[in-house]
C-alpha cells in the first residue's frame, strides 16, 4: 500500500483486535478472524494485527505470523491490515518481511523494551527498521526522554508513515509536529478515546483504539466530532466512556486487556482469558460491574453483539 493511502488511513480510527485463544490457551485462528472480520465491517479505518491488545508480547514469533495471517484473512481487504512486529531488531526485520509476503499493507514496530535502549538509539531501532522493511512503518513511541531532534528524525524518515505517541509529553508532541516535514509522517494519538481531544488540539491526527473491539460505534463517533472539530461532543462521549476506561486501568493497566476480552465475551464471541502476565480474568464483582455498564450500551444501541452467539448476562 503506498505512503499517501496509508497516511490517510492513520488520520482514522486504528483498531486493535484482541486475540483468540481455545480451551487448551493456544491462539484460535478462526475466532481471531471473526473479531478482526467484525471490527473491519464496522468500518474502521486501520486495523492493527497483534498490538498491545492483542497480547503481542505473550505471542511466540510464530504465534504473532498466525494472528497477522488471521487478520488479513477476516479484514479481507474492507480496510489497511497493518502488523505488529517488533522484539530484536533482527527479528523484527524478519516479521516486516514475512508481513509483506502475507498481504499487510503497513508494519507497526512496538517500543523496543530493553531496559538499557538510549532514546536517540531507540530512534535508530525504528530507522533501521524501515530501511530494511518494504511495507511503510509506524512507529510505536512509548517512552519518554526523547529530544524534539530525536522525533523530527524519525517523523521525516522516508518509509515512516506514521507515529503512534503514546506518552503524555504534550510539550514534545506540540514541538515535534511543526518541527517535522508536513509531508513525512502522520502524528497518531497513541492513549485512545480518552486523550484522542488533547492530541487532536495539539495537531495529532486519528487515534488507536481496542474500544472497537466492543463498541466501534461510539470509537467512530469520537473520531467524527474530532474531525468536525466539535470538541464538546467529542468530550460527551469520552465522558461516557470513562467507566470502560478506568476499569481496564486497574493493577497498573494489568486488566487494559482482560476488560476488552470480557467485553468481547459478553458480545457473544468467547476469545478466552488473557495470557499471564496479563489479568486473566476479572473477578465476579469486576465481572458485573462491567456487564451493567455494558448492559447500558447495548440498549442504546451501542454494542455490536455477535448474531450467531447469544449474549451472556450479568449473574443475579
Amino acid at each position: 500500500m503506498s505512503i499517501a493511502t496509508m497516511r490517510k488511513a492513520l488520520t482514522g480510527v486504528s483498531g486493535v483486535p484482541v486475540t483468540a485463544y481455545d480451551g487448551k490457551g493456544e491462539v484460535e485462528p478462526r475466532i481471531t478472524a471473526k473479531v478482526y472480520e467484525r471490527v473491519a465491517a464496522a468500518g474502521i479505518h486501520n486495523i492493527v494485527a497483534a498490538g498491545n491488545t492483542g497480547e503481542f508480547y505473550a505471542l511466540t514469533p510464530q504465534e504473532i505470523r498466525i494472528v497477522h495471517e488471521a487478520a488479513v484473512s477476516g479484514v479481507n481487504g474492507k480496510a489497511p491490515v497493518t502488523a505488529a512486529i517488533g522484539r530484536s531488531l533482527r527479528e523484527a526485520i524478519g516479521m516486516a518481511k514475512d508481513a509483506a509476503t502475507i498481504g499487510a499493507s503497513a508494519v507497526m514496530s512496538h517500543q523496543p523494551v530493553d531496559p538499557f535502549a538510549a532514546p536517540a538509539a531507540q530512534i535508530d531501532y525504528f530507522c533501521n527498521l524501515a530501511d530494511a522493511s518494504a511495507l511503510p512503518l509506524i512507529a510505536y513511541v512509548r517512552a519518554d526522554g526523547f529530544a524534539v531532534a530525536d522525533i523530527v528524525r524519525l517523523a521525516n524518515h522516508g518509509n515512516v508513515v506514521g507515529i503512534k505517541f503514546a506518552t503524555t509529553d504534550l510539550m514534545l508532541l506540540s514541538r515535534a509536529i511543526p518541527a517535522a516535514d508536513p509531508g513525512g509522517a502522520m502524528f497518531v494519538c497513541g492513549l485512545a478515546e480518552s486523550w484522542a481531544p488533547t492530541f487532536t488540539a495539539a495537531g495529532a491526527r486519528g487515534f488507536t483504539s481496542g474500544l472497537v473491539n466492543v463498541a466501534p460505534k461510539l470509537s467512530l463517533a469520537v473520531h467524527a466530532a474530532l474531525e468536525k472539530g466539535e470538541f464538546a461532543a467529542a468530550r460527551a462521549i469520552v465522558n461516557k466512556l470513562e467507566p470502560f476506561e478506568r476499569m481496564r486501568t486497574k493493577f497498573r493497566n494489568g486488566a487494559n486487556v482482560t476488560v476488552v476480552k470480557e467485553a468481547v465475551i459478553y458480545a457473544g464471541l468467547d476469545v478466552g482469558p488473557v495470557r499471564v502476565p496479563g489479568l486473566p480474568q476479572l473477578d465476579q464483582h469486576e465481572r458485573e460491574e462491567l456487564h451493567r455498564l455494558l448492559q447500558g450500551w447495548e440498549a442504546e444501541g451501542d454494542i455490536q453483539t455477535h448474531s450467531d452467539q447469544p449474549v451472556v448476562k450479568a449473574a443475579g
